[in-house]
């Protein structure tokens, strides 16, 4: 389902009630620290309101992940599971999850045969100097907008303005 279809299905779903912001975030079902899904999160929990999300398995396959969010207090619902209660979303979170364990399975057995038959993976325009430079700026990028490291810098900062040094600094536990 594209991000155009989950749209649709999400205003489908909620017709007229308000939308009070919308997420977009394309990344992987697999993963669990995506900063978009963690700022709806954090929205929903400070507006008490209802976290919308088209498919249960584009919010996570990581079973873990999801009771966590249901027992977190955030009131959440699925557009392709509308009647969903907590028995209905742990199987489909434990389904989910064993899903993307089953496609990681049959990824890792593709990628060894084409490899047993002497075709070299990845992609060589990855591999030129541009391209490392652009990969470098971005990932610089990425630590500049994350919240951890724009926290610590804010405090490295503080501590510094009351003559702390970096190595006072280093032993600094916050409480």
């Amino acid at each position: 389902m594209g991000l155009d279809a989950q749209k649709a299905a999400v205003q489908s779903f909620v017709k007229d009630a308000p939308i009070v912001a919308e997420f977009l975030q394309v990344e992987s079902g697999k993963k669990i620290q995506r900063a978009q899904l963690a700022a709806a999160i954090d929205a929903a929990k400070k507006q008490n309101a209802i976290l919308v999300i088209a498919k249960l398995d584009r919010l996570s396959r990581n079973a873990g992940f999801i009771f966590a969010l249901r027992d977190s207090g955030v009131d959440f619902q699925c557009v392709d599971l509308p009647e969903a209660n907590t028995l209905t979303i742990g199987i489909f979170a434990t389904l989910g999850q064993h899903e993307r364990e089953l496609i990681s399975g049959r990824t890792k057995a593709a990628l060894a045969q084409k490899k047993a038959q002497g075709k070299v993976l990845g992609k060589p325009e990855n591999l030129t100097h541009e391209a490392q430079v652009k990969g470098a700026a971005a990932t610089r990028q990425r630590a500049v907008e994350n919240r951890n490291n724009r926290r610590a810098s804010a405090m490295v900062a503080h501590l510094r303005s009351q003559g702390k040094t970096y190595a006072e600094i280093a032993q600094h536990r916050c409480s």
